[in-house]
């Protein structure tokens, strides 16, 4: 059973699921005002114009709320700087984003340059700086991060093979990565196939499919991954990749903010503040 707090959808996230079916009318249904009253709506949307490969979009969102600090939004922007989606790749620039939200307290990027700096390829090799990051993520949370400090400054080939996998990711080497993590998420690692999922939905090391990534999503998601549970949701939302359901969608959002996964919690939690001020 749901924990109370979770039992009614919020406001916000009934306006954005009930968004026109129409690309141009989802982009077009919130503006800055929103954006920064609500950043964690904006991200949502930010997030569901990813997805549809809306890049520009996306990007215009992101650098709205990471102009007042928002470590969601700078993560997100350095995605999109090392991947280079629309955009040319640039790891100086996502070096700068990352460690901007890293600052901002924001765990993936902390994991992300933890492992960047420890794997030495696409950025210069400073195993001290990986330490520092890799601790800050393993204090927020991040069990991944808790089992790199523990294997540190190891060659890969000591590595287990989800490490292995993640410093093949940090190295750039996206195609050897994928087929470490399609090893694994047939072994049932829900962690690995919600990975090969994230790595669909952007095309890195895999040509980029919805439809599959959709499918890995909802195999973790019913293993009780909460960020898969979490993509699902947009998934279901957008209708691309999966049929737009806005029940499934609910269902999905509730299941990962349940579980406390940062985006549903915020989600929530600045819906309910809205709330109690009368927005």
């Amino acid at each position: 059973m749901l924990p109370a707090r979770f039992t009614t959808l919020p406001a916000w996230v009934l306006a954005v699921l009930l968004a026109s079916a129409t690309t141009g009318a989802i982009a077009q249904d919130s503006d800055r005002a929103d954006w920064l009253r609500n950043p964690a709506m904006g991200n949502y949307k930010a997030y569901a114009e990813f997805k549809m490969a809306n890049y520009a979009f996306a990007r215009e969102v992101w650098e709205t709320l990471a102009e007042v600090g928002n470590g969601d939004a700078l993560f997100n922007l350095a995605i999109l700087a090392e991947d280079g989606l629309g955009e040319p790749r640039n790891m100086r620039k996502a070096e700068a984003l990352y460690t901007s939200a890293a600052q901002a307290g924001n765990f993936k990027a902390q994991y992300r340059l933890g492992m960047l700096y420890s794997a030495g390829v696409q950025l210069p090799r400073d195993v001290e700086k990986a330490r520092v990051y890799l601790t800050l993520a393993a204090q927020g949370g991040d069990k991944d991060a808790l089992s790199t400090l523990a294997t540190l400054g190891q060659p890969p080939e000591k590595l287990s093979p989800y490490q292995r996998a993640e410093w093949l990711s940090a190295s750039g080497q996206h195609a050897e990565a994928a087929g470490l993590y399609r090893q694994l998420a047939e072994g049932g690692d829900s962690r690995a196939q919600t990975r090969l999922a994230w790595m669909y939905e952007a095309g890195r090391g895999v040509d980029r499919s919805l439809p599959e990534a959709a499918r890995r999503f909802e195999q973790a998601a019913r293993a009780g991954n909460a960020e898969a549970q979490y993509a699902l949701a947009v998934m279901h939302r957008t209708g691309r990749g999966r049929e737009r359901d806005l029940a499934q969608s609910v269902t999905w959002l509730r299941l990962a903010a349940a579980q406390d996964y940062p985006a549903a919690v915020a989600a929530l939690a600045s819906t309910a503040g809205a709330q109690s001020t009368g927005r």
